[in-house]
């Protein structure tokens, strides 16, 4: 069978190919603009109606599931009903087509209107213009945002900060995480200790902010304790300190911040490594250790390096994620006492001062940034065959 549909293949003449490569580009921009439009429809007849609100959830729900299967299903029926070949190189574009269309529509092209408006003033290109008449007119300032952004004191500190984020959050992250993994996985208590460590992960960072702004609270001394902290240190005998005072104290209070992504996170990267752990296999162990290795000697010379790309994998993923930190900040600072970082600045600027400029050149900052991290990240899953 497998000469047979060699054959086939190397007896197709120029022609067909070239209409099998048209029907290709046919089906993978058609599909997902008729797809679009279906959904646009409905998209607007829900906003517009009048109706209960029970009725339009029903009715979203079966528009939106329904009605993205009820595409799939024609377009994959048309493509089945032509020749085997057509079929088999066709049939690949119905299913990725719309995945790469919502793709374009939510990601690429937004990217590109967040970077044309960073290239006009705070009220952005002039309402009704083209974009020929935008580009001559008075609110069309080139790459000054840019320029403004490096030169003002606040982003520079935004900056600096998320660089602590990164190298203190993500790092202590790792380690903990690893370390923790390594320990329960030896405990016999391995199932209780990594449901504990894993817990603060199905908090929210708004609600991690508020729990920890509490575990800071402070209160005078002779008063109730109601914080955390000074209820373990008076409870020790010891006087309550200030913690909520040191978290205004700039550098070193962004460090009071980090330690409560490091909470959430070290369960994330538990969960990781030590699945990665138990792939080392047990032979490999049991000979470093007749050899005369020490427990410390097998944990930086083999289970190290063993699981070096799930190291290097994780890291970066948290990496990403403290570049575009802010829930945290806002709720416990606002952005004051500069623990500013790039994502609060674009908020400030976006919603607060109303720049949509200056707000769109931080959003491309912000991304510029990120991407680096995100090709790392990628080429790692390729070398490791997990993408």
């Amino acid at each position: 069978m497998a000469r047979l549909a060699q054959s086939e293949d190397s007896h197709v003449s120029p022609l067909a190919g070239l209409i099998a490569w048209l029907g290709r580009v046919f089906f993978a921009v058609v599909i997902p603009l008729v797809a679009f439009f279906v959904l646009y429809q409905g998209f607007i007849f829900l906003r517009d109606s009048q109706a209960p609100r029970w009725v339009i959830a029903l009715v979203a729900i079966v528009w939106g599931v329904g009605g993205v299967g009820l595409l799939y299903w024609v377009f994959n029926g048309i493509v089945e009903r032509l020749p085997a070949l057509w079929t088999q190189r066709l049939q690949p574009f119905v299913f990725v087509g719309p995945a790469l269309a919502i793709l374009l529509w939510y990601l690429a092209i937004p990217v590109l209107r967040t970077f044309w408006l960073s290239l006009f003033g705070r009220d952005g290109p002039p309402r009704g213009a083209n974009m020929l008449e935008a580009l001559q007119s008075d609110a069309f300032v080139g790459l000054t945002n840019y320029v403004s952004l490096f030169s003002e004191r606040l982003l520079q500190e935004a900056i600096r900060n998320n660089l602590m984020w990164i190298v203190f959050g993500s790092t202590l992250s790792v380690v903990f995480g690893l370390l923790v993994a390594v320990l329960a996985d030896r405990s016999g208590f391995e199932k209780i200790s990594k449901s504990l460590i894993f817990l603060p992960m199905a908090i929210s960072f708004v609600g991690a902010s508020v729990i920890w702004n509490f575990i800071y609270v402070a209160r005078p001394a002779g008063a109730e304790q109601i914080g955390l902290l000074n209820a373990i240190t008076v409870a020790l005998g010891g006087a309550p300190h200030p913690w909520d005072k040191w978290v205004a104290i700039a550098p070193w209070n962004n460090l009071f911040l980090i330690v409560i992504v490091i909470w959430l996170q070290t369960g994330y990267s538990m969960v990781l490594f030590s699945a990665a752990l138990k792939g080392i296999p047990d032979e490999m162990l049991e000979a470093a250790r007749v050899d005369g290795a020490t427990e410390i000697q097998l944990f930086f010379r083999i289970m190290i390096p063993y699981i070096m790309g799930t190291i290097i994998t994780v890291w970066t993923t948290v990496v990403i994620f403290t570049l575009k930190i802010f829930d945290v900040v806002w709720v416990m600072t606002g952005g004051q006492f500069g623990t500013h970082v790039i994502a609060t600045q674009f908020y400030r600027q976006s919603f607060t001062a109303r720049n949509s400029g200056v707000g769109s050149a931080i959003a491309i900052v912000l991304l510029i940034t990120v991407i680096p991290v995100m090709i790392y990240n990628l080429r790692q899953f390729r070398q490791s065959e997990a993408f």
